[in-house]
């Protein structure tokens, strides 16, 4: 038997994940470790982040809905670099206007301005995007060190450095660092695509 990480989804059901090297809450604090650990993605858990059978009697699915934003490829160029972003992908964590304000801006348009600051600050914004909606055109994703999977308050998933339980289905997508909806409102599950914070939905 493999003891490599894995991630498989229950039809209808949670994620169930296998030998997990490191889980972390929101606030970077580790989580107990177990070999099986059934992950909640109906939103419902009274026991988040794992689950408690809510899904039975919430009348979770899989699949189905539409996707918050469209599958495609942005480009913002600049001087240097030029950024491909894919709405669809996008979780909406807002960690590139947390690490980089002037560059990424979404009260402005456009809301990407590669050379409105150091390359440096644009480098690590992009690397710390959680979903992968962001990369670099001609240099692919770049991936920021934390565990393999982080759950973000009042959002999803964060996986890094371990297999999908699906193919990556977005136009730009890698498979070595994604997110996976727990709010169970996503139109692209088991990937996130932003409704959680579309509507207001919290772990709590």
């Amino acid at each position: 038997m493999s003891d490599q990480t894995s991630i498989e989804e229950r039809e209808n059901g949670p994620l169930i994940i296998k030998n997990a090297v490191s889980v972390e809450d929101a606030d970077g604090n580790a989580v107990e470790l177990k070999p099986v650990m059934a992950l909640c993605r109906c939103g419902a858990s009274a026991n988040k982040p794992f689950c408690d059978g809510s899904h039975n009697e919430s009348g979770f699915e899989s699949r189905g809905g539409k996707p918050a934003g469209r599958d495609r490829l942005i480009e913002y160029a600049g001087e240097a670099v030029t950024v491909v972003y894919n709405p669809m992908v996008c979780s909406h964590a807002a960690e590139c206007g947390k690490r980089a304000g002037d560059i990424f801006d979404t009260s402005k348009k456009p809301w990407v301005m590669p050379d409105n600051g150091s390359i440096e600050a644009l480098r690590d914004a992009v690397s710390n995007c959680p979903s992968g909606a962001l990369h670099l055109k001609d240099e692919g994703h770049m991936i920021a060190d934390g565990a393999q999977i982080t759950i973000e308050k009042n959002g999803p998933y964060r996986i890094r450095h371990v297999s999908p339980p699906v193919e990556v289905n977005g136009e730009g997508m890698t498979a070595q660092k994604y997110v996976l909806c727990r709010c169970g409102k996503s139109g692209n599950k088991p990937f996130c695509d932003g409704s959680h914070s579309d509507v207001g939905w919290s772990d709590t």
